[in-house]
């Protein structure tokens, strides 16, 4: 007998919609804060800043959830290594495309980051044994044309700016792979405490080594990043409690979009013809792969 998919009240998915859109704002805007404030801080010190509050958010949410409950036991998970490994792998993601955002436009990292999706789906395969059919593969190589038509190798294009946001998205593919792996061990609260917790650890050592020291305004605009930071993760994880994540998936690529508003306000860069194409292209591949997701999920039942 199989599981019914999870029945959500209209009004619900609506409100997970508005969450979802958000969610993606705050993260475009945090983005933005942040290409603005890496040319006088340090990298580092923006993840340590914003791992600091993570960690905060991360304890207080654990704490109504589950009251009571000591921290060990909160910590403790069935596979450790996996958990230390997957939340390392996310902060030297974020590190990743900071750096990109610092010498290209936020809308054309979040271009290619885009292919992020198309990227889980081929690692998948060998990774976590999945099937994936000739469609989705196709979906796949079409996606990987749309990532050529923006970095376009041999024109002089593709920097190793453009390496290290490809890099990034890979490594965030990676992360989602291995959050996959960490599902079928240990609870998501475990996971969100892990990642708070093992990242404040590795910044709080390597942030004070390159800290530079900010003014009001950079203070300012630290706190503020790591701010939006929480609330797009808490919004987005909001959303998945009231909807289903492969209803709300589509939504998640207007985070492209809210890129192109935060590039025009705060730097005035509007992307070239062949970014737009190029992720327009990307999206819509990861966007069928997800109507193929769900006519499987629909034949299975």
């Amino acid at each position: 007998m199989t599981n019914a998919p999870r029945s959500t009240p209209t009004g619900q998915t609506s409100l997970a919609i508005v969450l979802v859109l958000g969610s993606m704002l705050a993260f475009a805007v945090m983005d933005g804060l942040a290409k603005y404030v890496t040319h006088t801080v340090s990298i580092p010190q923006i993840l340590l800043i914003r791992n600091l509050m993570l960690v905060v958010v991360a304890i207080a949410l654990l704490r109504r959830e589950r009251p009571g409950v000591p921290f060990r036991d909160l910590m403790h998970a069935n596979r450790p290594v996996l958990q230390a490994s997957r939340a390392i792998l996310l902060l030297v993601e974020g590190t990743a495309f900071m750096l990109a955002f610092r010498y290209m436009e936020i809308a054309d990292v979040h271009a290619i980051a885009a292919a992020a999706p198309l990227m889980v789906v081929a690692l998948s395969v060998p990774i976590l044994g999945e099937r994936v059919g000739p469609r989705r593969w196709a979906a796949v190589l079409v996606g990987l044309i749309g990532v050529l038509i923006i970095v376009r190798p041999g024109s002089g294009m593709m920097g190793w700016p453009m390496l290290i946001a490809l890099a990034g998205a890979a490594l965030w593919a990676i992360y989602q792979i291995m959050v996959r792996l960490a599902a079928r061990h240990d609870s998501a609260a475990t996971s969100t405490l892990w990642n708070a917790v093992v990242g404040l650890g590795v910044s709080g050592v390597i942030g004070p080594l390159y800290w530079i020291w900010p003014d009001a305004t950079g203070w300012s605009i630290l706190i503020v990043i790591a701010a939006l930071g929480c609330i797009g993760h808490v919004t987005l994880i909001t959303a998945l409690g009231k909807a289903d994540a492969s209803t709300l998936q589509p939504f998640t690529y207007t985070l492209f979009i809210w890129a192109v508003v935060v590039g025009l306000v705060m730097f005035g860069h509007v992307p070239d013809f062949w970014t737009l194409t190029g992720a327009a292209v990307i999206i819509a591949s990861g966007i069928y792969v997800w109507y193929r997701e769900r006519v499987r999920a629909a034949e299975a039942r």
